[in-house]
Parts: structure tokens; C-alpha cells; sequence
């Protein structure tokens, strides 16, 4: 990526709605050649799906759980099962295979605590690849972006 790849991509991270003459304005550069480094961009994987970001409260999903999950195997297969389940549910937003203590960090997001316990105890404890899970209550957001530095 040169400087001008740089600032397009930046560019899109803030504003995916841009037009190719607003963003040719903005890092310097013709429509037509935006329009072919995108496409380019986007053939060498580093740009992938557009999408709009929702404010979660106003979705009736303003609670964020952060919740460790500690397997009860770490056979492929087990993991495997795990994994199809995280991929299943839309509460679940992000899910990291961990090193360390925990197997798995997923951030989960619902209307409130109530909710939160009926996935906990009704869902997820009850998959059989689930040993344990630790869940902590975000009190407040201080940053959150989707924009990764480039």
C-alpha cells in the first residue's frame, strides 16, 4: 500500500459513503484512480463489506457483556461445535480464541441483565462443549471503532 492506498482506506473507515469525486478530493487524487485502487484494495482482501453502523441502545441492545468461556475439551471437534454455536447467535457480536486461562472471550450485547441471564443459563451453559463462563458488565463505553490504523 502506498500513501495514497493509505488515506483511501482511512478515508472509507470513516465515511463508506463517500462518493469516488468526494474521495478523490479528499486524498488527492482523480475519481477513475480511486475508483481502480479500490478495486484493487478490495481484490487483495484489505477492504471487504460495506456496512452502517446501528447505535445498540437504540436497538434495544444497550448492555455489553465481555464473557470468558472455559471449554470442557479441546478436541478440533468440541472447538469446531463451539464455534458453529458462536456463529448461530446474533447476540454474540465478537468471539476471540484466547491463550491463556480462558478459551474464549466474546463480547455479547442484549436489552438488559434479565436477558443476559437467560442466554447464559438457557443457551450457552447448556452446550455441551461449555465447562464455564465468567461474564463481566460493561458499566460504560470509552472508545469503540471499527477504524483500524493505517
Amino acid at each position: 500500500m502506498d500513501p495514497i492506498d493509505r488515506k483511501i482506506v482511512a478515508a472509507l473507515q470513516e465515511d463508506a459513503t463517500l462518493s469516488h469525486a468526494d474521495l478523490a478530493e479528499r486524498v488527492g487524487a482523480s475519481s477513475a484512480s480511486c475508483w481502480r485502487r479500490i478495486k484493487a484494495l478490495e481484490a487483495a482482501g484489505i477492504l471487504a463489506g460495506t456496512v452502517r453502523l446501528v447505535d445498540p441502545e437504540k436497538v434495544g441492545r444497550g448492555v455489553n457483556v465481555l464473557c470468558n468461556i472455559r471449554m470442557r475439551s479441546h478436541a478440533q471437534e468440541a472447538r469446531r461445535a463451539f464455534e458453529q454455536f458462536v456463529d448461530g447467535r446474533p447476540e454474540i457480536v465478537e468471539c476471540f480464541s484466547m491463550s491463556g486461562e480462558w478459551d474464549y472471550l466474546m463480547r455479547v450485547v442484549v436489552a438488559d441483565v434479565a436477558d443476559y441471564n437467560r442466554f447464559l443459563m438457557m443457551t450457552l451453559l447448556g452446550h455441551p462443549s461449555v465447562a464455564g463462563a465468567a461474564s463481566h458488565f460493561a458499566l460504560s463505553m470509552t472508545k469503540f471503532t471499527t477504524a483500524l490504523p493505517v
